[in-house]
């Protein structure tokens, strides 16, 4: 049966109040139209329940009904019914949209939701005189939302009751409008006092190491007994991750190639792509999503998602707050488990780099493939490997007499924001044939000579007494600059202790005592900061670390006459990089070697060597000592492998050519 209407009026009745409308009639002293105390009265429900997550649909809106015709004077009846099956915390401009309703057998015919309502009663036709329901919360769960209602209702001239209110025809409302607020206050508290001992409850579970909803990529669920000895009666349990065979083995996969080999979205995705069966891709929640493949997208979810390294986390997507479904919530905003709850697939040092480092390689592709775009002429041998000390990479271009540089200018990017890189020169420049010869030198000399170690002990060495000597020269010039300064302050306090403490002067010279104290000030902090990056240094290279260099042939490598695909494998293998310090103009060369790829690092090696000097030796035998993944050294200061930042031609003999300032 179809509940349509209550109590109907005879013809008769019903033309004589749909003639005599509201807007027609005198309004009684305390503003309710005198037509309310007629004989009969249309009158429009409107209810609403929330979802079937936290209640029945049905059973709420036919006791809402129920509890609305009873409370209706006797005289009055019910000729449309408004409801909608949604959230009471919505705005009112989203209201009404859910079609949610149609998914329960309600036998309550339905004229529309909260919207409708408020689009009809603006209407001179429209079919009823006031609005019931069963309390002022089912309009909406905000206060502010339920006044809006209500206000535009009242402008419309239509009153509003609730059933849990006395509806008063006659005398004061003073009464009725405070127990409204009164209710509508208690409404909007129990539903934010509800929310806060839920998300309570769901932080606690959480830090406890529990997981909610779909386990991620890599982890299936492992269901255990409740902790509460009641609920694990009634069979309840909750739910921890645990590694999911192939698809665990994929995520640490995916984890090193994008640490150890700095690999793109896309590249990885085409790698993972080449064999299915051995990576499978991931299977959204809709299966209608579901491409049968790995996407950039997916590539990246995996590689930003805390999970995977052991810890229980939760909140990372706000799914109904802050204005939208699956919107990015900050890190601060992020629940953490006390301690990790399952088996790590990514360490969270390896985590935190590739994503303390992940807006480095934006809109960069892998590979030495030149740019698809129809205007592209070449590729660049360093591109992307060529870093400024502002954290930009450089750009590659090419002059018109013909020799090739590579730039910063980072105005190109941030016009309209001067403070962006505050204190950067205008441009940054430095040739690539600077570039080149200092390569050679690093691979030919540290890398496949066979006085290797010794060179580039030697070259620590003289890296480290250098670091050292310029580290005691500047705390030499801050002790002065210290000294000088308390001098001054010395003979300002002296002109100001005879003085009269109201003279300008006086004053004056307490402010200019003052201004030397803050400067003095900055000058010990930059000795204490000075001081505090003698033990922060890197630890020496030990004979472990260097022992990585056996495992490399000796070679007499001819680099700058090698195809360029060759030299661009052998530099995306070592990992090369060239990181410009334009204050100083010098640059540091950064060579990183993988252990797993010594063997390919020699092949290539190999194929690059000068036709008149054959290799020595080609015998490749890993170190166990050697970590995964390791600097074949990790010296002090700016001293890495493959060359320093100190008596290479990069600096001293002026073949890192034109590091300009000014644009020039």
């Amino acid at each position: 049966m179809t509940i349509s209407e209550s109590n109907p009026p005879s013809p008769a009745v019903e033309s004589r109040v749909s003639r005599a409308g509201l807007s027609d009639l005198a309004v009684s002293p305390f503003g309710l139209p005198l037509a309310l105390h007629a004989k009969e009265v249309r009158v429009a429900w409107v209810g609403r329940t929330s979802t079937e997550e936290n209640q029945d649909p049905r059973q709420s809106l036919l006791r809402q009904l129920e509890r609305s015709k009873v409370s209706l004077p006797e005289s009055w009846f019910i000729v449309c019914h408004f409801y909608d099956v949604e959230s009471g915390r919505m705005e009112l401009e989203q209201r009404g949209r859910a079609t949610d309703y149609e998914r329960f057998d309600i036998p309550i015919a339905r004229d529309g939701g909260i919207a409708d309502l408020l689009t009809e009663a603006q209407q001179a036709d429209r079919r009823f005189d006031v609005v019931i329901c069963e309390s002022m919360a089912r309009t909406a769960r905000k206060m502010y939302e339920s006044l809006s209602v209500e206000r535009a209702l009242e402008r419309a001239e239509v009153p509003v009751f609730a059933a849990n209110e006395p509806i008063m025809l006659s005398g004061g409302r003073a009464q009725q409008i405070l127990q409204r607020r009164i209710n509508q206050s208690v409404a909007e508290y129990e539903v934010l006092n509800m929310l806060e001992l839920s998300w309570g409850g769901t932080c606690t579970h959480v830090r406890e190491g529990y997981n909610i909803g779909k386990p991620c990529y890599g982890y299936r669920a492992k269901k255990i007994r409740h902790p509460n000895p009641v609920k694990a009666e009634k069979g309840l349990t909750k739910t921890r991750l645990e590694p999911d065979g192939a698809r665990a083995e994929t995520v640490t996969l995916i984890a090193k190639w994008r640490y150890h080999k700095e690999l793109g979205y896309d590249t990885i995705a085409e790698r993972l792509n080449a064999d299915l069966d051995k990576h499978p891709p991931p299977e959204p929640p809709g299966k209608s999503r579901a491409r049968g493949a790995w996407s950039k997208s997916s590539v990246a979810e995996v590689l930003k998602n805390p999970k995977y390294t052991g810890y229980q986390v939760y909140n990372r997507r706000a799914r109904r707050s802050r204005g939208g479904r699956n919107k990015p919530n900050p890190p601060e905003l992020w629940v953490w488990s006390v301690e990790p709850a399952h088996e790590p697939l990514i360490p969270k040092w390896m985590f935190d780099a590739f994503n303390a480092a992940s807006g480095q390689k934006t809109g960069s592709r892998d590979g030495p493939e030149p740019n698809v775009h129809r205007y592209t002429r070449r590729t660049y041998r360093y591109r992307s490997r060529v870093i400024c000390d502002c954290g930009r990479r450089m750009m590659g271009h090419r002059h018109k007499r013909g020799y090739t540089y590579y730039r910063c200018w980072p105005t190109n990017n941030n016009r309209g924001r001067p403070d962006k890189h505050s204190g950067h020169p205008r441009t940054v420049y430095v040739r690539e044939e600077s570039i080149n010869a200092v390569v050679e030198q690093a691979f030919s000399e540290f890398l496949f000579h066979p006085d290797r170690r010794t060179l580039l002990i030697g070259d620590m060495d003289r890296a480290e007494e250098r670091a050292s000597q310029e580290r005691a020269e500047r705390r030499a010039r801050l002790q002065r600059r210290t000294a000088d300064l308390a001098r001054r302050q010395d003979n300002v306090l002296g002109q100001a202790e005879n003085a009269d403490p109201a003279d300008p002067f006086t004053q004056g010279l307490r402010d200019r005592y003052n201004d030397l104290q803050a400067e003095r000030q900055l000058v010990l902090d930059e000795i204490a900061e000075l001081d505090a990056q003698d033990p922060a240094e890197p630890r020496r290279a030990s004979d472990a670390d260097l022992d990585v260099l056996d495992a490399l042939p000796h070679l007499a490598l001819n680099l700058n006459r090698a195809p360029e695909g060759h030299q661009q494998r052998l530099f995306e293998l070592t990992k090369l990089h060239v990181q410009v310090h334009y204050p100083t103009h010098e640059a540091t060369l950064v060579i990183t070697l993988p252990r797993e790829d010594l063997e390919m690092i020699s092949t290539v090696a190999t194929a690059l060597q000068r036709p008149a000097h054959p290799p020595i030796r080609a015998c490749i035998t890993a170190k166990p000592q050697v970590e995964a993944s390791v600097n074949a050294v990790r010296a002090p200061g700016a001293a890495r492998t493959g060359c320093t930042r100190s008596p290479h031609p990069l600096s001293q003999q002026g073949r890192l050519a034109q590091i300009a300032h000014g644009g020039r």
